[in-house]
This record gives C-alpha cells, structure tokens and sequence, in this order.
C-alpha cells in the first residue's frame, strides 16, 4: 500500500500483514483470503481511511468472486463505513462482510486482542 492509512504507528504492521496475506492467498485460497480481509477490517475499522480501504477490497472481492449478495452489501459500507469510524460508532468486531448484519459487534479473537495490546491501542 503506498499511502497513509493513518492507524497508529504500532498498529499499522499488523494492519499491513493482514491484507499483504490477503493479497498471497487471493488466488490459490479465496476463504484464506477472505479471512485476512475480514481480520484486517476487525483492526482497522476505529480509523476512517484504513475501515473505507479494507470495504473497498471487500468490494473488489465481491466482484472477482461473481458475488451480487458482496457487492450490493459492500457499496453501502463503503459509502458510510468510514464516516461511523469518524465518529466513533463502530460495531467492535464486526468482520464487514455482508453475510453478517452491519451494524452487530462480534467478540474479538484472542490473536486479535493480543495485537491491540500490543500496539497499545483500545478495542473500542
């Protein structure tokens, strides 16, 4: 990626790992590759650019796949995605694909946590 996605320093490596894994696994592994997108989300949903990016390889994942139910359910989620990161009202957790509701917070993996703490930012 060769712009600023504006996380916090320490999180932006694992934000960085998650779609470069994506990017790997896209045409060998899609469920792979769609799990790395939906980890990345999971990490930069709090912060407007990173949350809109991530929606936007979601909706180019929807279109590579032939999916109508990713692309019809990203476009909303691309458009609105990143201003309630802006304003602080995300769903904790929530994966952003459109085969869960967009607005329900889902428990964080264990690895995930672990990365927030390590990077020293909050979950919510």
């Amino acid at each position: 990626m060769q712009f600023n996605l504006r996380l916090p320093q320490g999180l932006y490596p694992f934000f960085q790992a998650e779609l470069e894994s994506y990017k790997a696994a896209l045409e060998d592994d899609l469920a792979k590759a769609w799990h790395h997108l939906e980890r990345a989300h999971i990490i930069g949903q709090r912060y407007p650019f990173a949350h809109t990016y991530v929606h936007w390889k979601m909706l180019q994942f929807g279109f590579k796949t032939k999916s109508p139910k990713e692309v019809l359910g990203q476009l909303p989620r691309l458009l609105v995605g990143g201003v309630k990161s802006f304003v602080g009202k995300i769903p904790v957790g929530n994966p952003g694909g459109s085969n869960v509701p967009p607005l329900k917070s889902f428990p964080i993996e264990k690895d995930l946590q672990d990365i927030f703490l390590k990077a020293g930012v909050g979950l919510a």
